[in-house]
């Protein structure tokens, strides 16, 4: 396993590497968009950002910034040592469906109870997911839901090589 260099940030930025673990919660005044099947399925200028160790900052929306009928129940959960048990979502647009592409924790740690009521979506499961008019590129790997944009630099977990960070 290899360490990893953080990049210096620049001017504006921040490094991912300066961020906690366990991770902490921040209200943001981003303007966040999701959009998918070319429609806007949600927009909020009252985002919540978690914030961990090697990871993009992940935007959890609140559920009533969704479009009605943008959201639906879906198969599965996941456990998060710090956060608790997730619940997925499917998001709706039309007749697109994203399967699985938006998380929410119904019953969170006390430390998360602020994520009650809003929703993280992947961004790479949708047309695209915007920060102040940024179009956001997803962390990688597939398995978190980080949000990349010019703010952040890296190097970002889910990068090859990075399972043991």
């Amino acid at each position: 396993m290899r360490r990893p260099q953080p990049e210096p940030p620049g001017p504006g930025q921040e490094s991912v590497w300066d961020y906690p673990r366990p991770p902490r919660i921040e209200r943001s005044r981003a303007t966040v968009e999701v959009v998918l099947g070319g429609m806007t399925v949600a927009r909020t200028s009252t985002p919540l950002r978690v914030l961990e160790t090697s990871h993009p900052p992940t935007y959890y929306l609140p559920a009533t910034s969704f479009v009605e009928g943008a959201l639906r129940p879906a198969e599965g959960r996941s456990f998060c040592e710090w956060k608790g048990t997730a619940s997925y979502l499917d998001v709706l647009a039309g007749d697109v469906v994203a399967e699985r592409a938006a998380w929410h924790y119904p019953q969170p740690t006390a430390a998360f109870a602020e994520l009650i009521g809003h929703v993280a979506v992947y961004p790479g499961l949708m047309d695209r997911c915007l920060v102040d008019g940024e179009t956001v590129v997803p962390q990688p790997g597939g398995f978190y839901g980080g949000w990349i944009t010019s703010a952040v630099v890296g190097p970002f977990k889910g990068e090859q090589g990075t399972s043991f960070w």
